[in-house]
C-alpha cells in the first residue's frame, strides 16, 4: 500500500522546490559549510616537510593510514589540521553508546530525555578531546620516528615544539569539525557528521578514477578489466540500494479501545526491521582492528625478526588468512552491534504498554522471543551481505592495485548518506506542501464565513 507521504513525494514538481525558501537556505548553508571543511583539509601542520611526508606515506598507504586518509578526504596524506577528521568524535560516540549497555549511570541518561541527551553530548565531546590528544601525540611521535629512503625526516622543527603544536592543531581542527557537523545538522540538511565523511570520500573519487585509468595507460591493467571494475561498482551500488531499503515488516494489531465516551475502531500497523540495522559500523571496526597490526608489521618487516616478516606476508591484502579474518570480524561486529542497537525486550514492552500485539503471539515475553528470533535471522543475512560486499573489493585492491575509495565500505557509506540526504529533502518538501494546503484551507473557510 502506498502511503500518503509517498504519494505526495511522487507528485512534487519544480514549482514546490522554487517556493521552499527555507529549504534553499538550508541547502546553501550545507554547501558553504562543506566548502569550509574542504578548505581546512589543505592547511598543513607546522613543521612538516611535505616532500618527505609524501614519500613516507606512499610506502605505508596500503595499511590503516590509507583507510583513514580515505575518510579524511586526503587530509591525512597532506598532514593538515583536519588530518583526524571527525573519526575521534565517532569513536567517542560508539564507546559511550556501548557503555550505555554496561554502565548503569550512562543507561539512566536515556530516561532523562533532552537533559540526558545534552549530558551524553557533553561526555562525548570530552572523550573526543581525550582521544584526539592521544592520537595527536601518537601521530607526532610516529612522524618523528619515520624517514624516507635517504634518511631525511618529515619533521623540520624541534621535537617538543612539534609534539605540542601537533596536539593543539589536531585537537582544534577536530573540535571545529565536530562543531561544523552540529551546525549542518541543526541549520542545514542531513546528518553533519555523515556528510563530512562522505564529502571526504567523494573528494578522492576523481583521483582514484585517474589512478585506475593510469594503470590502464601504462599497461598494468587491461581496458577490459577497467570496464569490468566500473560495471562492478555500479552493480554494487544497485545491490546496496536494494538491501538498505529492504525491510521485514511485522504486522502489529491494536484492539478496539474506549476513549472517553467514544469507541475507537481496531487498527493495524507495521513494525519495520531493517536487514542491515548496523550500517557501516561492522566494516569500519573490522578494518581498524585488522589493519592496525598489519601496518605495524609492515613498518617492522624490513628490520624486524623473521616471524614479523612471515606475519606481514600472510596478512597482506588478498591472502586467504587476511580475507578469512576480515570476514569473521565483520560478521562478529554485525551481531555484536545489532545486540546493542536493537532491544527486543524493550520493543515488546512498548507494544504491550500501548495495547499492541503481534497476531498469534502473546504480548510480553513471547513477543520478545519472537522479535529476537526474527532479528537474529535478519542479522545473519545482513552480516553475510556486509562480508561479501567488503571481501570482493579487497581482492581487487590486492590483485589489481585498486584504490581504497572504490571499496565496498566507501560505496556503502556514500549510498547510505545519499539516501538519508534525499529523504530529508523530501521531508522538507512534504512539510512545505502541508503548510501550503493548510493556508489554502484557512482562506477557503474565511471566505465561506
Amino acid at each position: 500500500m502506498v502511503s500518503l507521504a509517498e504519494k505526495m513525494a511522487a507528485n512534487m514538481d519544480a514549482s514546490v522546490f522554487s517556493k521552499a525558501t527555507d529549504l534553499k537556505k538550508r541547502l546553501l548553508f550545507t554547501v558553504l559549510a562543506l566548502i569550509v571543511f574542504r578548505l581546512g583539509t589543505f592547511i598543513p601542520l607546522p613543521g612538516i616537510d611535505s616532500r618527505v611526508l609524501a614519500e613516507i606515506f606512499a610506502r605505508h598507504s596500503n595499511g590503516i593510514l590509507g583507510m583513514f586518509n580515505m575518510f579524511s578526504g586526503g587530509a591525512l596524506e597532506r598532514m593538515t589540521i583536519f588530518a583526524l577528521n571527525i573519526m575521534p568524535y565517532i569513536s567517542a560516540s560508539i564507546i559511550l553508546q556501548l557503555g550505555q549497555s554496561i554502565v548503569p549511570s550512562l543507561a539512566a541518561l536515556k530516561k532523562e530525555g533532552e537533559a540526558g541527551h545534552r549530558k551524553m553530548m557533553h561526555y562525548t565531546k570530552l572523550l573526543t578531546v581525550l582521544i584526539t590528544i592521544v592520537q595527536g601525540y601518537g601521530i607526532a611521535v610516529g612522524l618523528m620516528s619515520l624517514a624516507n629512503a635517504d634518511g631525511s625526516s618529515a619533521v623540520v622543527i624541534a621535537p617538543y615544539t612539534f609534539i605540542f603544536s601537533t596536539i593543539i592543531s589536531l585537537t582544534g581542527g577536530t573540535m571545529f569539525i565536530v562543531w561544523l557537523g552540529e551546525q549542518i545538522t541543526s541549520r542545514g540538511v542531513g546528518n553533519g557528521s555523515s556528510l563530512i565523511i562522505t564529502v571526504g570520500i567523494i573528494a578522492n573519487i576523481p583521483s582514484a578514477i585517474a589512478q585506475t585509468l593510469e594503470l590502464g595507460r601504462i599497461g598494468s591493467m587491461s581496458p577490459l578489466v577497467i570496464l569490468g571494475l566500473f560495471v562492478m561498482s555500479i552493480a554494487l551500488v544497485f545491490i546496496i540500494l536494494k538491501v538498505e531499503m529492504a525491510q521485514r515488516r511485522i504486522l502489529v494489531q491494536y484492539p478496539k479501545r474506549q476513549v472517553g465516551l467514544r469507541m475507537t475502531s481496531a487498527e493495524s500497523s507495521h513494525l519495520p526491521l531493517k536487514v542491515n540495522p548496523t550500517g557501516v559500523i561492522p566494516p569500519i571496526f573490522a578494518s581498524a582492528l585488522l589493519l592496525l597490526p598489519i601496518t605495524i608489521a609492515n613498518i617492522w618487516s624490513n628490520n624486524g625478526p623473521e616471524w614479523v616478516q612471515t606475519l606481514s606476508r600472510y596478512l597482506s591484502h588478498g591472502q586467504p588468512l587476511y580475507l578469512a579474518l576480515y570476514a569473521f570480524l565483520i560478521v562478529f561486529f554485525a551481531f555484536f552491534y545489532t545486540a546493542v542497537v536493537v532491544n527486543p525486550e524493550e520493543t515488546a514492552e512498548n507494544l504491550k504498554k500501548h495495547g499492541g500485539f503481534i497476531a498469534g503471539i502473546r504480548p510480553g515475553k513471547n513477543t520478545a522471543e519472537y522479535l529476537d528470533y526474527v532479528v537474529t535471522r535478519l542479522t545473519v543475512l545482513g552480516a553475510f551481505y556486509l562480508a561479501a560486499l567488503c571481501i570482493l573489493p579487497e581482492i581487487l585492491i590486492a590483485k589489481l592495485s585498486v584504490p581504497f575509495v572504490l571499496g565496498g565500505t566507501t560505496l556503502l557509506i556514500v549510498v547510505q548518506v545519499t539516501m538519508d540526504f534525499i529523504t530529508q529533502v523530501q521531508s522538507h518538501l512534504i512539510a512545505y506542501q502541508y503548510e501550503g494546503l493548510l493556508k489554502k484551507a484557512s482562506l477557503v473557510s474565511k471566505r465561506k464565513k
